[in-house]
C-alpha cells in the first residue's frame, strides 16, 4: 500500500465525520473569491472553521509531463491557484494538524470551495512533518563520550576528538550528502528488507543495499558502527513504539504568498543533482527557455524541460574514451528494497552541475575518459601550469552543450570538476571546484576556447599558496607537511567543493570540507598559475572570540557586496565578510583562525538534535545561493539555503535575521541541491520570475509515492499577497 492510499484511507474518515455533522466550507459566507480563467479558487475549512496556511495543491497528468501547483491559504482561509494550463485536475488540501482531503475533481476557472480534513490523533498529524523533525529524535552521542575509545570502547573512533567533529560526518559530508534521514522511508525498517533479531542487526543489513552501500558502508564506518547502528536502531524502535516529534509550524505572513508550481523529468531509475534555468551573471537570459539538469551518477543524459508547454526531453551525452568507467560497473553489496539486485544507475559521464554562459550555452562538469591525466598534465610537461604543479589524474572534466546546434563538445582538462562557476571578466573565464579532492583549482578561457579550440592552452590550474612571509607575492614554498619557513610561502592540501567568484574584486572562493572546514580566497593575479595567492579562513569552532561556534561548511555563494555565503554542518547559514577582519591576512599566523570576527551564523529553521545542546539546528543544508538580483521578490542580495531536512528553500532576510520558509508539501522528501533565479519577463511583475530548482536526492523512491517516483523541476514564485493572480 503506497503512502498516498494510505493517507487517504485516514482521509476519508475524517471527511465523513465531517460531512455528517453538517459542517462544511460552504457554510462560511462572504469569502467571495475573484478568479480568472485560468485560475481556480475558494475557501478551505474543516470543522474547526476555515483552515489558514495550509497547502492547496491541484495535480493533473493531462499534460505531457505531470504537472503540479501548490499554493497557501490565508489567514480566512481562502486560496487562488493561479495561471493552471488547460486541464482536468485533483485538487487537495494538506496541513499541520490535518490528514490529506479526498480529492475534488476542477477545472480553471471554477471557484471550489475545499473541506479539510482534521486529523484524527497526533500520529496521524505526524505523517505528514518534514524528515527534519523525525530527524530531531535522534539521541547523538553526548559531548563526555568524546574523543571515541574505539570499537572495544564506547564504539566511537579514536580520531573522533569531538561531538562537532562526529555530527559533521552523521550530517552534511556523509548521510545527508546523498539524502534526507528522517523521511517514512528511513525513520521505519521496510518489511520487504527481511526478518531480522534486533534492529540493529535490520541497520546493519540496510545500509549494504544497492549501488550506493559501498558509500553507506564508508560513512557508517567514520561514526563508528558500534556506536552508530545502536543509535539507528534505538531511533526506529521509538518512532515504531508511537514516540512523535516536535509540531512543525504553519506558514505565516510572506511564506502564504509563495506559488510552487511542478514538473515530473528524468524516469524512475535516474536521480537528479541540479539544475540551470539562465546565466547567473544576467537572469534575463534564456528567458522562458528550457531548463536543464544533471544526473550525476545515474545516467548518460541532460533531461530538459520546456516549462511553457510541459513538455520534456533529453541531451545524450557521449565521452571520448570508452574505457571511460561507469557506476554500472559498481558493486551492489546487498539487493536493494526497492530494486532488488538491480544496478539501475549507468553512467559513464558522471554530470554534476550545469551552468549556462551568456550565448545561451550549457557548460557542465563530466567525464570524458578514464582518470589517468594526458602527458601535457604531467612532471616533464612544458604547459605553464603542469611546469609549476603537475597533475597525475583528474575524475571528471568539462563538455559544452550548444543548444542552437544541438552539439556537445567534450573538453579535457587536467583538473577535477566538479562545480562550476563563470567570473565577470573579459574572457568569460569559468572556474572550477574539484570536489575536495587534487589540491588544485582549475579555470577555462572560454573566449580563447571559442576563438582557437584549442583545449590545452586555453586551460590553467594552481596549487593554494599562502602568503606566510608576508612580501605581498608568490615565492618557492614549502610543502603542507613542512614547518613554515619564514622566507618562503607554504602550500595547504586543500581543495575546493563549492566554487563562487566576486563580483567587485574578481576573486575566487570557495568552501574546504572535513572538520571545522574552511573558506579560501584565491586572487589570481596577472598570470595565475605563478601568482595566484589563497587566504584559508577556518570556521569559528572553539575560538574564544568568535560569539557562536560553527563547523563543516559545504555550499557557497556570494552576494554583489563581496560577502561570502556558507552553509554547515552545525545547522547554520555563515556569512563571512572579509572587510571586517582586524588583524593580518597574510604572515605566518594567517592560517586559518585569524579572522574570527569576520564570521556571523545564523541558526537554520528547525529543532536541533537530542544530545545536542549547542547553538543550531538538526538541518544538514547541501547548498546555497544568493539571489543577487531580487529574482524571487524578498530583495537583492537574499541568502538562500537549501533546507534538505525540512522539505524547503530557507531564505533569510538579512536584516532582520529572520528566516522565510519555502516549504514544499508535495511530495513530501523535496531536497535540493542547489537553485537559481531567472527572469522571463521584467514587465510581468511576480508573475514573471522566480527560483529554479529540482528535487535532487539520490533517492527519489524514498520520497512520497515511493518507486517510481521521478525527479521534479520546481518554479518557485512569490506573490504581493495569497489571492493575487
Amino acid at each position: 500500500m503506497t503512502h498516498r492510499i494510505w493517507y487517504m484511507l485516514i482521509a476519508a474518515s475524517v471527511i465523513l465525520l465531517a460531512s455528517l455533522s453538517g459542517l462544511n466550507a460552504q457554510q462560511f459566507p462572504g469569502e467571495a473569491i475573484s478568479i480568472g480563467s485560468d485560475d481556480i479558487g475558494g475557501v478551505v475549512s474543516s470543522t474547526k472553521g476555515p483552515e489558514a496556511g495550509v497547502w492547496v495543491i491541484a495535480e493533473t497528468a493531462d499534460l505531457a509531463t505531470r504537472f503540479v501547483k501548490i499554493v497557501v491559504t490565508d489567514d480566512r482561509g481562502r486560496y487562488v491557484l493561479p495561471q493552471l494550463p488547460k486541464a482536468n485536475y485533483k485538487v487537495w488540501v494538506r496541513g499541520y494538524g490535518l490528514v490529506d482531503s479526498l480529492p475534488v475533481e476542477a477545472a480553471p476557472g471554477k471557484v471550489i470551495n475545499l473541506n479539510a480534513a482534521v486529523a484524527p490523533n497526533a500520529q496521524a498529524a505526524a505523517q505528514f512533518y518534514p524528515a527534519i523533525y523525525w530527524f530531531s529524535m535522534l539521541r547523538v552521542p553526548d559531548k563526555n563520550e568524546f574523543p571515541g575509545t574505539g570499537p572495544k570502547g564506547n564504539g566511537i573512533p579514536e580520531n573522533m576528538k569531538s561531538q562537532g567533529q562526529w555530527l559533521h560526518h552523521l550530517k552534511t559530508d556523509s548521510c545527508w550528502s546523498c539524502h534526507q534521514l528522517g523521511d517514512k522511508a528511513t525513520r521505519e525498517i521496510p518489511k520487504s528488507l527481511g526478518h531480522f533479531d534486533s534492529s540493529t542487526a535490520a541497520w546493519a543489513r540496510r545500509v549494504l543495499s544497492g549501488q550506493a552501500g559501498n558509500n553507506m558502508i564508508n560513512g557508517l564506518g567514520q561514526l563508528g558502527p558500534e556506536r552508530a547502528l545502536p543509535m539507528f536502531a534505538d531511533w526506529t524502535d521509538r518512532i515504531a513504539a508511537g514516540e512523535l516529534p516536535p509540531i512543525p509550524p504553519r506558514p505565516q505572513g510572506v511564506e502564504r504568498n509563495v506559488v510552487i508550481t511542478e514538473w515530473d523529468w528524468a524516469d524512475p531509475k535516474a536521480y537528479l543533482h541540479d539544475e540551470i534555468a539562465t546565466d547567473k551573471r544576467n537572469p534575463t537570459l534564456n528567458a522562458n527557455g528550457a531548463i536543464y539538469g544533471a544526473t550525476e551518477l545515474s545516467t548518460d543524459y541532460l533531461p530538459v524541460l520546456d516549462p511553457v508547454n510541459s513538455v520534456t526531453s533529453q541531451v545524450k551525452l557521449p565521452v571520448r574514451d570508452p574505457k571511460t568507467p561507469s557506476s554500472a560497473d559498481d558493486t551492489i553489496g546487498a539487493p536493494s528494497p526497492y530494486w532488488g539486485n538491480e544496478a539501475i544507475w549507468h553512467s559513464q559521464a558522471n554530470v554534476h552541475n550545469p551552468m549556462f554562459d551568456a550565448r545561451g550555452r550549457v557548460w557542465i562538469t563530466s567525464r570524458i575518459r578514464p582518470s589517468e591525466n594526458p602527458s601535457f598534465c604531467k612532471e616533464g610537461s612544458s604547459h605553464p601550469s603542469a611546469v609549476l604543479f603537475p597533475l597525475k589524474t583528474s575524475g571528471r572534466q568539462l563538455a559544452v552543450y550548444d543548444p542552437k546546434t544541438k552539439q556537445v563538445t567534450l573538453i579535457n582538462t587536467c583538473f577535477g570538476t566538479h562545480h562550476l562557476v563563470f567570473a565577470e571578466d573579459a574572457n568569460n573565464t569559468l572556474w572550477t571546484s574539484s570536489g575536495g579532492g587534487g589540491g588544485a583549482v582549475g579555470w577555462l578561457n572560454t573566449k580563447m576556447f571559442d576563438e582557437t579550440r584549442d583545449e590545452v592552452k586555453s586551460q590553467g590550474w594552481t596549487a593554494l599558496i599562502l602568503d606566510t612571509n608576508a612580501n605581498g607575492k608568490r615565492d618557492e614554498y614549502v610543502e603542507p607537511d613542512q614547518p613554515i619557513d619564514p622566507t618562503k610561502d607554504k602550500r595547504i592540501n586543500a581543495a575546493f567543493y563549492g566554487v563562487t567568484v566576486s563580483p567587485v574584486d574578481g576573486s575566487v572562493w570557495g568552501t574546504v570540507l572535513g572538520f571545522p572546514g574552511a573558506v579560501v580566497r584565491l586572487n589570481p593575479g596577472p598570470n595565475p598559475p605563478a601568482t595566484a595567492l589563497a587566504e584559508i579562513y577556518e570556521l569559528p569552532w572553539n575560538h574564544p572570540n568568535a560569539p557562536v561556534h560553527g563547523f563543516s561548511p559545504r555550499g557557497l555563494d556570494i552576494d554583489r557586496n563581496g560577502v561570502v555565503w556558507t552553509v554547515i554542518a552545525s545547522g547554520h547559514l555563515a556569512s563571512f565578510d572579509r572587510r571586517k577582519c582586524k588583524g593580518p591576512l597574510n604572515g605566518p599566523t594567517a592560517t586559518g583562525q585569524q579572522c574570527p570576527e569576520g564570521w556571523t551564523l545564523y541558526q537554520l529553521p528547525g529543532p536541533q538534535l537530542q544530545g545536542v545542546t549547542d547553538l543550531g539546528s538538526a538541518e544538514a543544508s547541501y547548498y546555497d545561493w544568493v539571489d543577487q538580483f531580487d529574482t524571487l521578490g524578498l530583495g537583492k542580495n537574499v541568502p538562500i539555503a537549501t533546507g534538505n531536512g525540512n522539505d524547503a528553500l530557507l531564505a533569510l532576510l538579512p536584516e532582520s535575521g529572520k528566516f522565510v520558509v519555502l516549504r514544499v508539501p508535495y511530495p513530501m522528501g523535496f531536497y535540493a541541491k542547489g537553485m537559481d533565479g531567472r527572469v522571463d519577463d521584467p514587465t510581468a511583475g511576480w508573475k514573471g520570475k522566480g527560483l529554479w530548482a529540482t528535487y535532487g536526492t539520490r533517492t527519489p523512491f524514498h520520497a512520497e509515492g515511493g518507486k517510481g517516483t521521478t525527479s521534479k523541476v520546481l518554479h518557485f514564485q512569490l506573490r504581493p499577497d495569497p489571492l493575487a493572480h
